[in-house]
């Protein structure tokens, strides 16, 4: 087996490990944390803290991973997550929930990007959207394959279960990393030579002005569907287990869909994919409050897995062109700390609405930013093929 594979093997196995834990606790959390008295606000700054500590260290650590190795910081990543794991067990009232997450976020800053950089280091040109693809299916999968885990476990063995088998799994992806995942020269995959691109210039690239204005409006529109539809759920008399069927359903579609669509991302028009993608998920979240029954539910939350399938790879792709030029792990955490940035303001914006309109109004806010954000983005990236066409910028690739 050659080494770019045994990487790819290694790498795509870690993180479905690691993924099916984080979504094994994902649809119970929230419940977990209602336990402990939070409200709809508190709610939103538990799982706010995770994505702002995502936020504050991706650039860095991606901007290290590209200049030190990967490696080691995909292995500490997955190490504390086996260990914060366990920390969700003594975590006694909201402000410890909230520690834990936030510790919790600066380990998944660790794992997820860094690896997503690994493997685009491995893309070759012109199939960005196919590997991307298929190495997202290992996310997908786990985060799939999770919330009907967490939800089994739950009912037989008990909420202490879902930490359990999170820690397990953890520790199970640390072990595999450290045995069999080679270490990428220093410097070797990114630019060593060239200057570091300072992150406000980043903003200066075409491809990543639209890459992250649609990451930021795409994670405010849509991030607290993880949060608020397991609050729903109950609403209409949906046990926890069925919550799980939903959110999977929802990834497995995502998973399952990879493949063919990134191999069409490499073909297609990309910005026309993702317009496409992002309008179905945006119409499919507006409606969820008009559903009053499990399986309408499943079908809504099913459409905003095909229209995310349909946006991931080309979305990823146009990250990895520019990666090429500023380095794969600075462009990774660019694209991940903006999106980490709406996955804050997006829990955060939700438990206001949920405690003062209702929850109804987290769905229809999310799903008419989500619109916007798709009209916009579509705007930036017709101004600028208009530039690269007139010989002023640079295009995506």
């Amino acid at each position: 087996m050659n080494t770019a594979r045994r990487i790819y093997n290694v790498l795509f196995i870690s993180v479905f490990a690691t993924m099916l834990g984080l979504g094994i606790v994902s649809p119970l959390l929230p419940i977990y944390a209602e336990n402990l008295g939070a409200t709809g606000i508190w709610l939103g700054v538990i799982f706010s803290a995770f994505a702002l500590s995502r936020s504050v260290f991706m650039p860095i650590i991606g901007r290290i991973s590209d200049r030190r190795g990967r490696k080691w910081i995909i292995l500490i990543g997955m190490f504390a997550y086996a260990v914060l794991s366990l920390a969700y067990l003594i975590a006694g009232s909201v402000y410890s929930l909230t520690a834990v997450r936030f510790a919790h976020g600066l380990a998944s800053a660790m794992v997820v990007p860094i690896a997503m950089a690994y493997i685009a280091d491995l893309s070759e040109k012109g199939k960005e959207g196919s590997h991307m693809g298929n190495f997202s299916i290992s996310m997908f999968l786990g985060m799939g394959v999770g919330p009907l885990l967490g939800g089994f476990l739950n009912d037989t063995f008990g909420m202490p279960s879902v930490f359990y088998a999170m820690a397990g799994l953890s520790a199970f992806a640390t072990l595999l990393v450290a045995i069999s995942l080679p270490e990428a020269k220093p410097g070797g995959f990114a630019l060593p030579d060239a200057p570091s691109t300072p992150m406000p210039a980043l903003i200066t690239l075409p491809v990543m002005q639209g890459v992250m204005v649609f990451a930021f409006i795409s994670a405010l529109g849509r991030g607290g569907m993880m949060v608020f539809v397991p609050v729903f759920g109950p609403l209409i008399a949906i046990s926890p287990f069925e919550v799980g069927i939903v959110l999977s359903a929802n990834t497995f579609l995502m998973a399952l869909l990879q493949v063919p669509i990134g191999r069409l991302t490499d073909t297609g028009n990309k910005v026309a994919l993702i317009v496409a993608g992002s309008t179905i998920a945006a119409i499919a979240l507006a409606v969820i409050p008009l559903t009053h029954s499990f399986l309408p539910l499943l079908l809504v939350t099913s459409l905003i897995g095909v229209g995310g399938a349909i946006q991931q790879p080309a979305i990823m792709a146009l990250t990895v062109d520019a990666g090429r030029t500023i380095g794969m792990g600075t462009s990774m955490g660019a694209y991940n700390t903006v999106f980490g940035i709406g996955m804050i303001i997006a829990p955060l914006m939700g438990g206001a609405f949920m405690d003062f309109v209702g929850i109804e109004a987290v769905f229809y806010v999310g799903g008419a930013i989500s619109l916007i954000g798709t009209v916009i983005f579509a705007a930036m990236m017709q101004r600028s093929a208009r530039r690269e066409v007139a010989g002023e910028t640079p295009g995506p690739g």
